[in-house]
């Protein structure tokens, strides 16, 4: 039976990072991912934003990662090169009643150590945005941009660097926890039974499912999958913003923000649509054209001027949730031996926004729980 130090299943943005943060701490590392390419799931299919850390709830894990991981991410882009950009960002009130949150959400910024909000009346918001329609704003100048992708290239070639290995098409289908080592039963061409002192499920979506199969693993420390989908369009046509564009936040989500790629085309979304597809599988990521009104109406409420006919359906994500609407907000669930009791091995759960900033925050976390 081959062995090896560390196991991470999934080659997602986390998955990497944490496989990064075993290797160059000297663990034969192998990261395991079920499809033919890295990021296809989560981590290619979401907004690129370097989030500022504003939003999340005092202490939260969501919250001091962030905040950490911001900071970490954007050295981490400038020592490797990965193309990205602090544009910043404007989040706006477009009615008077709304302007009480945004003092809310200032002050919920300060507490998570985001200190350079500012405040800006509406003849300030229109002179950075002059198409902007909004009564107030915040600026947010730490907030950006980032390829995914490239980061998740150069975290694979740190992986890579450090003598870790990157398997695809090699889904993980069960697991044994032992005492001291775990023996993980991997599919493929070649199917083959693999030992690791330590395991790190990065899954993602499929984390929850993919912990029910691991046998020693107590089913109360299996969390129940829940499903946001979040749909995105595209804009025909050059953009008038130079600045990514937030409403005051929503349920289960941030609203339909106007955000930017690299080349400067502007996309929006997401909405929240909650689904219950029959496993991550089973999830269908079309966008339905029927949901442009909706996009429409929610853009023109902060921009009037939005062209008509200039949105096309662009493509669309989900997050992995832990509970229905209606229920309290999900924090990020880093799940290690003082929570379920079996040594060695880490669940992430609910890694959604804004866990691409976080990422390496969040590899540092996973390394300390592994920890004996």
């Amino acid at each position: 039976m081959d062995a090896v130090d560390a196991v991470v299943i999934g080659a997602g943005v986390i998955g990497l990072a944490v496989g990064r943060a075993l290797a160059l701490r000297g663990l034969e590392t192998v990261v395991l991912e079920r499809t033919q390419a890295i990021g296809t799931g989560t981590s290619s299919r979401n907004s690129e934003v370097i989030h500022a850390g504003i939003y999340y709830p005092t202490d939260s894990l969501k919250a001091r990662q962030c905040v950490t991981g911001r900071a970490q991410l954007y050295a981490y882009l400038e020592s490797h090169g990965v193309a990205h950009r602090r544009c910043g960002k404007l989040l706006v009130a477009t009615a008077p009643a709304q302007q009480a949150r945004l003092a809310q959400i200032q002050a919920q910024a300060l507490r998570n150590g985001v200190d350079d909000l500012r405040v800006l009346d509406a003849l300030e918001a229109r002179a950075l945005e002059p198409e902007l329609r909004a009564v107030a704003a915040l600026h947010s100048p730490s907030t950006g941009i980032v390829d995914s992708h490239a980061l998740m290239l150069a975290l694979r070639g740190d992986l890579e660097a450090r003598g870790g290995a990157l398997a695809l098409l090699s889904p993980v289908q069960a697991m044994i926890c032992g005492d001291n080592d775990h023996v993980l039963m991997v599919g493929g061409d070649a199917p083959i039974e693999l030992r690791a002192r330590l395991v790190v499920n990065a899954a993602g979506l499929w984390a929850p499912d993919l912990a029910a199969r691991f046998a020693g693993l107590a089913a109360p420390h299996v969390p129940t999958a829940r499903y946001a989908k979040g749909n995105y369009f595209a804009l025909s046509g050059r953009v008038p913003f130079s600045h990514l564009i937030y409403p005051v936040p929503e349920e289960a989500g941030l609203g339909v923000h106007l955000t930017l790629d690299m080349a400067g085309q502007a996309r929006f979304g997401p909405d929240v649509e909650w689904i219950a597809p029959a496993s991550p599988d089973a999830i269908d990521y079309r966008v339905d054209p029927a949901r442009t009104s909706a996009f429409v109406s929610a853009i023109r409420s902060y921009w009037p001027g939005l062209p008509d006919a200039a949105l096309q359906p662009a493509y669309s994500g989900v997050r992995p949730k832990l509970r229905w609407p209606k229920t309290a907000a999900d924090d990020f669930v880093v799940q290690g031996p003082a929570e379920h009791g079996v040594r060695g091995l880490v669940n992430l759960y609910g890694i959604e926004s804004p866990g691409l900033t976080a990422s390496l925050a969040l590899a540092d976390e996973v390394v300390s729980r592994l920890q004996p």
